[in-house]
């Protein structure tokens, strides 16, 4: 038997790549029977698109493209919108007085941006749906530390989708997965990170009810400490990178409660994100931990994928598309 897991994470948005990652699946790309997209799901911020009233609209897409995009057809508005999503933003076509509203309303703002993400992922999850409807294949989809809870919502209304955090998976018959999109505290602070110890409480509580750990998939978000897959810049107290000698300052920011489960319950396979500079895999004990990092920006897709037979992890290759 085996059993084929096709691994992405750290979309932020970017709707070019959860295509990519959702046609795999259609199209049998990696010909995988599981299917995981881990947080982080959430894009980065709400673009106006401005209604001039003339037939003209002017996105302010400076901080995307370099400038800002000016369109005067319905079809290039639609291209503009669907370039926007692709680089993980959020569109929102409107008039000026919407948007200099916003701008004076900060409260008014942030549901916005909270309306938005959830629609985007109520899409996401339609679009699974549909494409994947006939696939011999298991889709999970588990918030990251970005995301809001409210996010998780469209998942759980869906009748193929599962959001898997805080739940034993039985994958197959022999394999087990447990899953935490939560992460240690960042400079950030993000809406779901906490303390080392609420984090490996919470591992331990589904680490704990596993029938065979040896034969298990750790989902965790966050990467093992020290690890090599969590090395990120090393950021000063105004959050910007420190610089020695002309170099960029690297530090270990990874779990040590992701790290502390994994030496002690020895899955077969941990598969992390979060850190997008530190893609690889590195053993811990028999456990191959694996982060495929991220390129979000660029429209790349990264990921693993992971070939399990009883006992053993057959491979664990990283994919690029």
């Amino acid at each position: 038997m085996r059993t084929r897991i096709l691994y992405t994470c750290d979309l932020h948005g970017s709707e070019k790549c959860f295509n990519k990652f959702v046609n795999a699946g259609k199209y049998d790309v990696y010909k995988a029977n599981i299917m995981i997209l881990a947080g982080d799901l959430a894009g980065k911020a709400i673009i106006p698109i401005v209604d001039q009233g003339n037939g003209t609209y002017i996105g302010h897409t400076r901080q995307i493209f370099d400038q800002d995009l000016q369109v005067n057809e319905a079809g290039k508005l639609a291209e503009l919108e669907q370039r926007i999503r692709n680089a993980g933003y959020y569109p929102h076509t409107t008039d000026l007085k919407t948007v200099q509203e916003l701008d004076a309303n900060p409260q008014q703002l942030k549901s916005l941006f909270q309306q938005v993400m959830v629609e985007t992922i109520e899409r996401w999850v339609r679009i699974s749906e549909e494409k994947l409807a006939g696939k011999k294949i298991q889709l999970f989809i588990l918030l990251g530390n970005d995301d809001p809870p409210p996010l998780a919502e469209p998942i759980h209304r869906s009748k193929f989708a599962v959001d898997p955090e805080n739940k034993v998976i039985d994958l197959d018959g022999v394999h087990e997965m447990i899953s935490i999109g939560f992460s240690n505290p960042t400079p950030w602070k993000t809406p779901r990170e906490c303390s080392e110890e609420e984090l490996g409480a919470m591992i331990e509580k589904s680490a704990s009810a596993l029938k065979d750990p040896k034969n298990s998939v750790f989902n965790l978000h966050c990467p093992p400490y020290d690890s090599t897959i969590d090395i990120a810049p090393q950021l000063d107290e105004n959050l910007r990178p420190t610089v020695t000698m002309g170099d960029l300052v690297r530090m270990p920011v990874g779990s040590t409660a992701v790290r502390a489960a994994i030496e002690k319950y020895q899955p077969l396979v941990g598969l992390h994100g979060h850190i997008h500079e530190s893609p690889g895999h590195i053993n811990i004990g028999r456990t191959v931990c694996a982060n495929p990092g991220s390129e979000y920006q660029s429209g790349i897709l990264r990921g693993y994928i992971a070939d399990l037979e009883k006992d053993k992890l057959k491979q664990c290759i990283r994919i690029e598309a």
